[in-house]
């Protein structure tokens, strides 16, 4: 939980600024008058849990930000922190997407890209990304971004690194999540590539939808889209911070290629159970 010495005023006018909004246009939508609303930011009055819950679903402010407004007013948290394995239906969710997405990979990671689950084609995906980049927790971002990572196996890297630097910077600027600056400052130090090989798509046009991740593997080379997942409505600290990052091949020759692999691997782990 983030944890903060300062008044709750400063913190609603903070989330109020970094939405962009007006003091009009927050104390319409959330039903105050502007003068209360003045009041509160500049600590002449303070907020009840009702006003605060108006405030921070006006202003879209995360779970965990919004249990550090509820104490800086002087009031207990109010939204849970479990861990991933006491999510209970949600957890069942979790794996039920990472399974039913093979042959596809397919991970679950928080709000700091650690990763909290994967399925068995993330593992053939992922490869050899080792050393400096795999230390505990696994840091997904950097063990894909890290010169000893997972980078040196992606053709289109310096299109993906800016796609990636863009990514942290709107998430961190939306959240303002512990830990990000720290992450994004890291991840922009590492070795910038002079030029990209292969970055043109062999069909011509997928290119033209998204940024793919082109990756070189034992395989052959895959070329990648990805969707990512939230739940809806959370209550608990954990859940609002979970995304599921799903990939799906972007031709038909990976498609093919993703099949075959993650058959192999699981043909290859049977043969060596005992």
């Amino acid at each position: 939980m983030t944890t903060t010495t300062e008044p709750v005023g400063v913190l609603v006018r903070r989330w109020r600024e970094r939405r962009r909004r007006s003091q009009l246009d927050v104390s319409l939508a959330a039903e105050l008058s502007t003068r209360h609303l003045s009041c509160i930011e500049t600590g002449r009055a303070n907020p009840s849990r009702d006003m605060i819950r108006r405030l921070c679903d006006e202003l879209d402010v995360p779970l965990r930000e919004r249990n550090a407004l509820y104490l800086a007013a002087g009031f207990a948290p109010v939204h849970a922190e479990r861990a991933l394995a006491d999510l209970g239906a949600a957890r069942a969710a979790v794996e039920a997407v990472l399974t039913g997405h093979e042959p596809n990979p397919a991970l679950a990671v928080n709000v700091r890209w650690e990763l909290l689950a994967a399925n068995r084609a993330m593992g053939v995906f992922l490869g050899d990304a080792a050393g400096e980049s795999a230390r505990s927790p696994f840091n997904v971002l950097k063990a894909t971004l890290h010169p000893d990572g997972l980078s040196r196996r992606i053709r289109n890297l310096a299109q993906w690194r800016a796609h990636v630097l863009r990514r942290v910077r709107r998430q961190l600027e939306r959240t303002s999540a512990a830990g990000l600056a720290e992450l994004l400052a890291e991840l922009e130090s590492y070795p910038v590539p002079e030029g990209d090989v292969g970055q043109a798509s062999p069909e011509g046009a997928v290119d033209d939808l998204v940024v793919p991740l082109r990756l070189s593997s034992e395989f052959g080379e895959l070329a990648l889209l990805y969707t990512t997942t939230v739940f809806g409505s959370p209550r608990d600290v954990t859940l609002d911070e979970i995304a599921i990052e799903t990939f799906f091949p972007a031709d038909p020759r990976t498609a093919a290629t993703m099949r075959a692999a993650v058959a192999q691997t699981v043909t290859a782990t049977l043969t060596a159970s005992p």
